[in-house]
């Protein structure tokens, strides 16, 4: 069950079975930061969707924060490509390969959609790589 919503792509999980919460980022996506625009908003979809609901977890691999890098379903429904779909987050792929919801973002950026509503969305990795991170 999701316990808490850091941002818009890294959720706390507890494990049914039971155990401590383990923090889990979104796979395939990068959210706005909560200090960036959009960032709030991001936040408070997923926070809508996800907070306190049963969820699925696929992952097995970790970023270099050590959180757990992983698919999220709610009720059979991907969450990450629902995220994309509605224009709250970024389809990211690694290193150079294409990110799993591109077409999903494309569709996004031609409705206008959420974080692409006014055209000068700055995707995180730049906002970062600027501005260094929130925290």
């Amino acid at each position: 069950m999701v316990t808490h919503v850091s941002d818009g792509d890294t959720v706390w999980v507890q494990p049914l079975q039971g155990g401590e919460a383990k923090k889990i980022r979104l796979l395939g996506l990068d959210a706005p930061e909560v200090c960036q625009a959009w960032g709030p908003q991001s936040r408070e979809a997923l926070h809508g969707v996800l907070q306190g609901q049963l969820v699925e977890v696929q992952g097995r691999y970790r970023d270099t924060y050590g959180r757990l890098l992983a698919n999220i379903s709610r009720q059979g429904h991907d969450v990450g490509a629902w995220m994309v779909a509605q224009g709250h987050a970024w389809s990211s792929g690694y290193q150079q390969r294409a990110g799993p919801y591109d077409a999903l973002q494309m569709q996004a950026q031609s409705q206008h959609l959420g974080l692409f509503a006014d055209g000068r969305a700055v995707p995180p990795r730049a906002f970062r790589k600027r501005f260094g991170s929130c925290h």
